[in-house]
């Protein structure tokens, strides 16, 4: 597989023969995008971590280049603290909204 790949969709026979994709489904996850080229995953946890428990964060880096691309993900543990991510509004960190 080609290391450029951000994920993998598997693909399955349903039961009338189509195919369907298996994306994994998890409420907890966010897509956080307009990042700073400057944020690092610790700073992207340490903002976040208010909203609630963490179990996981990436800042999407080009594999050649190693340069953050700009957005990321956050993983709560409790899917509520997405909705309370939300009902913040906007939010602005390292110096980006």
């Amino acid at each position: 597989m080609s290391e450029d790949l951000d994920f993998v969709v598997k693909m399955e026979s349903s039961s009338d023969g189509t195919l369907q994709a298996e994306v994994p489904n998890d409420p907890g996850k966010m897509f956080i995008g307009g990042l700073s080229w400057q944020t690092s995953p610790e700073s992207l946890r340490e903002y976040f971590s208010k909203y609630g428990e963490i179990t996981e964060v990436m800042v999407m880096k080009d594999p050649t280049t190693r340069r953050s691309r700009g957005f990321g993900f956050v993983t709560f543990s409790d899917p509520a603290a997405v909705d309370k991510v939300l009902a913040q509004g906007t939010h602005e960190l390292d110096g980006k909204k």
